[in-house]
C-alpha cells in the first residue's frame, strides 16, 4: 500500500514540501545576498585602504618638502653654507638632523656640488646622492624613490636660496625609508596588511617573511588579485608608488584576509541552517495540522460508515462538532449531508416497517383465522355441552371454564394483533436503565412453575436514559421469557441434553447492560438453550411464527416494533445447540432518535 494512497499523507507531503521549498529558497536568497554583500564590502574596504595608502604617501612627500624648504630657509643654515667650511656646516646640519627623528637621510651640498654633510642611507653612493641633489637644485625641488639594499628610500631635494645671488647656496636632501616600521604605520591607518616591493621582490611588509614569496608574484601586474598565503585566502590590490615615467617602479600591496573577513559567515550559515531546520519542523507540524483538519472529519465519516456496515444500522448519525476557526466547512457540509441521508434512511425504515406491518396483516389473515378457529370450536363444543338437558354440574363447570379460557385466548390474540398493526404511542420519561432491566428480569422469572436462575450484569456508569419504561419493559420481559423457555426446554429433555461447550459454572440465562458509546447503550440477553435452527432464524420476528406449542409467535414481532420505535435495533444470533444471543441497542435519549 503506497503512502500516497492516503489523503492525509498527500495533503501533508504536499504542504510540507511546499513549505520546505519556500524556506530553502528564502534561506538561499538570504545567504547569497549576505555573501555578495560581504564580498562587496571587502572589495570596497580594500579600495578605500589603497586610497588611504596613496593619501598617506602623498602626505609624506608634502611634509618632507615643507620641512626641507623650511629648514633650507633658516639663516643659520645659509650662513654655514656660505662659509663653505665642512666643519661649520656639519655642526649646524647635525643639530637640524637630530630635530627630525623620522628622517633616515639628511644631506647638504654646496653650489659646486660638493657633499658637505651626509647622515644615514649608507648604501646610497655619494655620486648618486650629489646628482640627485643637483637635479633638485636645478628644478627647484624633486621627490623620488630609491632602492637602498633591501629598503626603499623616499627622497626629497630642495635648493637653499641666496637672496643676494640668483644661484642657490647649496642643496638640502631629506629621505625616509619605506621599511617595516613605515609599513606598520600604514597598517594602523588602513586596517590592512601592507607590503612594499620592487623588481619582483618584497622589500618590507607587515606579513611574516614566509608569505613574501607568495606576495612577490603580485608585483608584476597592478590591480586586484586573490592569493592564498599560509592556507588563508587574501584579496590584494597592487599599485605603483612612483610616477609611471620614473626609472624605478616600486609597488605597494594592500591585503585583507578574505578568510578572516568571511569567517563570521560560517556562524551565520550555521544560524541560518538552524533557523531553516526549526522553520521546517514548524512547517511540518503546521502541514500535519492542516492535513488533519481536512481529513479528521472525513475519518469520522469513514469510521461511522464502517460501523454501519459492520452493524447493519443505517440510522447512525455522525456527531457534528461545534464550529471552530480552523474547521473545514466542506467537511461540515459533508457531515450534515450524510446525517440528512441517515435521517432519510430512518424515515424510510419507519415507513417501510409500517408498510410491512400493514402488509403482514393481509398475510396474517389466514393465520388469524386459524388461531381463532380453534378457540371458537372449543367454545362451540362447550356450548353444545351446556345445551344438553342431562349435563351434570361438573360438565357445566368444565364447559364454562373452557369458554372462559378460550375467550381470554381470543382477546389476547386480538390485542396482540392490534399492538402489532397499529402505530405505537410512546410515553417517554427518564429512568434508570439498570433498575428497568432488573424489574424486567423479576417479572419474567415470576412466571408459572420454577424458572432457571438469571444472572444480571449491570453498568454503574448508566444512571439515566429517556425512554418508554412500560413498552421497553414489555419487550424485555418477552425476550427474557423466551430465553427462560429455551433453557426450560433443555432442562426438560434431561441431563443428556446439556449444552455442548458450556462450562458447569456458566449461568443458564445472562442479561448484560453496558454503555456502547456517548449516545447509546446495549442490552444482551444470552441463554444456554438449544438455539434456533438456521432455517428458522430469519423468521423469528415474523408474526405468529413460533416453535413452542403454547406460544402465539407474536411477542418478538411486537418487541421489535417497540425497540425500533424507540430508535433502537434488535438482532438475534446463535449457534445451534450452543444457545442464543439477543442484542438490543438503544439510544440514551429516544427523543432524539
Amino acid at each position: 500500500m503506497s503512502v500516497f494512497s492516503s489523503l492525509t499523507n498527500r495533503i501533508f507531503f504536499a504542504t510540507a514540501l511546499l513549505a520546505v521549498l519556500s524556506i530553502s529558497v528564502a534561506i538561499y536568497i538570504v545567504n547569497r545576498a549576505v555573501s555578495r554583500q560581504v564580498e562587496n564590502e571587502l572589495v570596497r574596504g580594500l579600495e578605500e585602504a589603497t586610497r588611504l595608502v596613496d593619501v598617506y604617501r602623498n602626505m609624506l612627500f608634502d611634509n618632507f618638502k615643507r620641512d626641507a624648504r623650511f629648514i633650507a630657509d633658516l639663516p643659520r643654515l645659509k650662513a654655514a653654507l656660505d662659509t663653505q667650511n665642512p666643519m661649520t656646516v656639519q655642526g649646524v646640519a647635525q643639530e637640524y638632523q637630530q630635530s627630525l627623528p623620522n628622517a633616515d637621510l639628511f644631506a647638504l651640498a654646496d653650489r659646486q656640488g660638493r657633499l658637505l654633510f651626509k647622515k644615514g642611507a649608507a648604501g646610497v653612493p655619494d655620486q648618486a646622492l650629489v646628482a640627485a641633489m643637483q637635479a633638485g637644485a636645478t628644478r627647484g625641488s624633486t621627490t623620488a624613490l630609491w632602492q637602498e639594499g633591501h629598503d626603499l628610500l623616499l627622497v626629497t631635494s630642495v635648493p637653499v636660496p641666496d637672496p643676494t645671488l640668483p644661484d642657490p647656496l647649496g642643496t638640502l636632501c631629506f629621505g625616509a625609508s619605506l621599511d617595516e616600521r613605515q609599513a606598520q604605520r600604514f597598517k594602523e591607518l588602513t586596517d590592512s596588511e601592507i607590503a612594499f616591493g620592487v623588481n619582483g621582490a618584497i622589500q618590507a611588509s607587515t606579513m611574516p617573511r614566509s608569505a613574501w614569496g607568495a606576495m612577490a608574484s603580485l608585483l608584476s601586474s597592478p590591480g586586484v588579485h586573490t592569493v592564498t598565503i599560509n592556507g588563508n585566502e587574501y584579496l590584494a590590490i597592487t599599485k605603483p608608488l612612483a610616477d609611471p615615467d620614473a626609472a624605478l617602479q616600486p609597488m605597494s600591496i594592500v591585503l585583507r584576509s578574505r578568510s578572516d573577513r568571511l569567517a563570521f559567515l560560517s556562524a551565520l550559515h550555521t544560524q541560518l541552517a538552524a533557523t531553516a531546520v526549526v522553520a521546517v519542523l514548524i512547517a511540518v507540524l503546521f502541514s500535519y495540522g492542516i492535513a488533519r483538519t481536512v481529513t479528521r472529519p472525513l475519518g469520522a465519516i469513514t469510521t461511522s460508515m464502517r460501523e454501519m456496515a459492520a452493524s447493519g444500522d443505517l440510522s447512525r448519525p455522525i456527531p457534528v462538532a461545534p464550529e471552530r476557526r480552523w474547521q473545514d466547512e466542506d467537511a461540515r457540509l459533508l457531515t450534515r449531508t450524510f446525517n440528512a441521508m441517515t435521517d432519510s434512511i430512518v424515515r424510510f425504515q419507519r415507513e417501510a416497517a409500517q408498510r410491512e406491518r400493514l402488509s403482514s396483516l393481509g398475510r396474517l389473515s389466514t393465520v388469524i383465522a386459524h388461531e381463532i378457529r380453534n378457540p371458537l370450536m372449543i367454545i362451540k363444543t362447550s356450548l353444545r355441552s351446556l345445551r344438553r338437558d342431562d349435563a351434570t354440574a361438573a360438565q357445566v363447570q368444565t364447559a364454562a371454564k373452557d369458554i372462559d379460557e378460550e375467550t381470554t385466548r381470543l382477546n389476547r390474540i386480538v390485542t396482540e394483533v392490534l399492538d402489532f398493526a397499529r402505530p405505537i404511542r410512546f410515553d417517554l420519561e427518564s429512568t434508570d436503565p439498570n433498575a428497568l432491566v432488573e424489574d424486567a428480569v423479576r417479572a419474567a422469572a415470576a412466571g408459572a412453575g420454577p424458572r432457571a436462575p438469571v444472572r444480571v450484569d449491570l453498568d454503574p456508569s448508566l444512571t439515566a436514559a429517556t425512554t418508554d419504561v412500560g413498552r421497553l419493559r414489555q419487550a424485555l420481559v418477552n425476550i427474557i421469557d423466551n430465553a427462560l423457555h429455551a433453557v426450560d426446554g433443555v432442562s426438560a429433555a434431561g441431563p443428556d441434553a446439556a449444552v455442548p461447550g458450556a462450562e458447569a459454572g456458566d449461568p443458564p440465562v445472562r442479561v448484560q447492560i453496558s454503555r456502547l458509546d456517548a449516545r447509546r447503550f446495549v442490552i444482551v440477553v444470552s441463554d444456554r438453550g438449544a438455539g434456533i435452527a438456521p432455517e428458522d432464524l430469519p423468521r423469528v420476528f415474523d408474526p405468529f411464527f413460533t416453535t413452542r406449542r403454547t406460544g402465539t409467535g407474536i411477542g418478538l414481532a411486537i418487541s421489535r416494533n417497540i425497540i425500533e420505535g424507540l430508535g433502537g435495533r434488535i438482532t438475534v444470533s446463535n449457534a445451534r445447540d450452543r444457545g442464543t444471543d439477543v442484542r438490543i441497542e438503544l439510544p440514551l435519549d429516544s427523543r432524539n432518535a
